[in-house]
């Protein structure tokens, strides 16, 4: 009978000790897996790519042996291409907890940007899974060294001439790099954001302070892990306290995720706004309003109607969610208001990338303020930069621990960001209340200028056409010196399959009109929209759900030409 080994770490009774030991990932790596070595750390939902910490450590220990015996040493780029499964995690740690650095790829890239990534990190290995395998050019795969399939860790491609058991690893100390991830955000370039394993274990310390987790808690993850903001707060925490996180074999479309949510009875989910807006615009609203009963609860006990809604959302989440952290993006302040009257358990964050992300956040059991990100982060500081007095508005910047290295092979644009103190520059426009709570007004380079010099923030303009029923999402721009808008309207109020009907036309006109009349109505004089175009496809977005701005900057939307009067 093998001998049982004696973990190495004593019960985390106090978990600033815990804050102070796991200062890599490579110690995160050593402490879970050692604590926790009998408890389920990954899984699918419904079974498959079952993990506990003994077996992680066992199959992560096995594949970086494997690829030290090509030479992969420590401080080589492996790539990761793959949808969101517990192999990922493995593949994660077999290259980051023996010194190596991850590249994670968000699995809807082009194949075009694979390559750029490939190329511009120089890696020399890519875990690929079956579905994404197309994406990965010619080009690419002769020059790899390893390519490996990421659901059975098949070596698909090796080079025996490398087979020379010569790679090196080590333990990484807390300012080596870790990941390189590749963001285009909105705004075009990609960038390749360098963390460093400070960076990472700040963020796993910042997200207990936020919000407790333990080994008890069920993680149901939704969202890329290649993304900062799932990866960190979600995928790499989880496994930092022992917990178990759960995954889904398919997109997270309603008749998947509620089943999975029926099973799991997740604790903790993440999410990004436009799943929750979607739910209350698409199944609340048009419930409430098709019900008498309920619409008399809404004008005569509304307190009633917010418990009853409130206790069907939790039963679909599985009846048991403690934390539904919503961050990406900036939600809409009236659904916001609406999970708030509700009591739902959700909790607002911001970051960012480059901070691996979490800059800001709100806790669950604390006095929500509508249309906030919430206090600063625990070990963030905070200051708004070149403030207008009249207004309080001024950019966000921040320091700490949490900030990145700097951009890869990219020092000018890393300058323009970071200054020689520390200070990382968001880009961010905000405005603090008295109690340090932050509230987004805009970006700075999506702010308009408007005609008398004043500042127009067109995500203020889109929360208001976005709140209109009928209304999918928008986006506001400037043209020919006045503001337009791009509106993506619900498929069930606009059919454009009659497109280039007289009807179609009038249905198009009267909502076009109807925004512009409402938003106009609605916002001061210098936000003031004079068009409004229909977009007939949805806005290409980011992997939090984000528009590419830049891809709309000279679009005048999708509308056939209007037909010919018959003579």
């Amino acid at each position: 009978m093998a001998k049982k080994i004696k973990s190495p770490y004593k019960p985390w009774r106090k978990y600033r000790s815990r804050e102070n030991y796991c200062s890599t990932l490579h110690k995160v790596y050593e402490y879970a897996t050692h604590t926790y070595s009998k408890r389920t750390a990954y899984q699918f939902v419904d079974g498959g790519q079952h993990y506990t910490y003994a077996s992680f450590r066992a199959k992560c220990d096995q594949l970086s042996q494997r690829m030290s015996r090509y030479g992969i040493s420590a401080g080589d780029k492996v790539a990761i291409l793959s949808q969101s499964m517990p192999n990922y995690i493995v593949a994660f740690f077999s290259v980051t907890a023996f010194g190596r650095v991850a590249i994670p790829i968000l699995p809807d890239s082009s194949e075009n940007e694979v390559t750029n990534i490939l190329n511009h990190s120089e890696s020399r290995v890519i875990f690929i899974s079956k579905r994404l395998r197309s994406k990965l050019s010619q080009e690419c795969y002769d020059r790899m060294t390893l390519v490996i399939d990421i659901e059975t860790f098949e070596f698909i491609k090796k080079n025996q001439e490398d087979f020379q058991c010569d790679g090196w690893v080590k333990d990484p100390q807390p300012d080596d790099l870790a990941t390189i991830i590749y963001t285009s955000g909105t705004t075009g370039n990609a960038k390749g954001v360098m963390l460093s394993h400070r960076n990472i274990c700040h963020n796993l310390a910042a997200s207990f302070k936020a919000q407790p987790c333990f080994r008890k808690d069920r993680f149901l993850s939704i969202l890329p892990i290649a993304h900062a903001y799932e990866m960190s707060v979600s995928t790499l925490y989880s496994f930092s306290v022992g917990a178990c996180c759960y995954y889904i074999q398919k997109p997270p479309t309603p008749s998947i995720l509620i089943p999975a949510m029926k099973k799991v009875k997740p604790t903790v989910m993440l999410s990004v706004p436009l799943v929750v807006e979607k739910i209350y615009r698409n199944s609340i609203v048009p419930t409430v309003k098709k019900s008498r009963v309920l619409t008399w609860l809404h004008n005569k006990m509304p307190w009633l109607l917010y418990r009853l809604i409130r206790a069907r959302l939790m039963k679909t989440f599985g009846g048991k969610l403690r934390f539904f952290g919503v961050g990406g993006a900036k939600m809409d302040t009236t659904v916001e208001t609406f999970l708030k009257n509700c009591h739902f358990p959700y909790a607002v964050g911001y970051g960012l990338t480059e901070t691996a992300p979490l800059v800001c956040n709100v806790m669950v059991d604390k006095r929500k303020r509508v249309g906030s990100i919430g206090v600063a982060s625990y070990g963030v500081e905070i200051r708004l930069d070149n403030m207008n007095p009249e207004n309080g508005e001024g950019e966000i910047v921040c320091r700490g621990d949490n900030v990145m290295l700097g951009y890869y092979k990219d020092p000018e644009r890393t300058r323009q960001v970071l200054d020689d103190e520390g200070w990382f520059h968001t880009n961010d426009v905000a405005t603090m209340d008295e109690d340090g709570y932050y509230y987004i007004k805009g970006r700075l380079n999506n702010t308009i200028l408007g005609p008398s010099g004043e500042n127009i923030y067109p995500e203020e303009i889109e929360m208001v056409i976005n709140d209109m029923e009928g209304v999918n999402e928008s986006l506001v721009m400037e043209r020919d010196g006045k503001l337009v808008a791009l509106v993506k309207f619900d498929d069930n109020v606009l059919n454009w399959d009659q497109a280039g009907e007289d009807k179609f036309f009038e249905d198009l006109e009267a909502r076009k009109q109807a925004v512009l009349d409402w938003v106009n109505k609605t916002v001061g004089k210098n936000s003031k929209i004079g068009e409004v175009d229909a977009m007939k496809e949805p806005f290409e977005k980011t992997a939090t759900s984000k528009i590419r701005r830049f891809k709309y900057k000279d679009s005048h939307g999708d509308e056939p030409e209007k037909p010919k009067d018959k003579e």
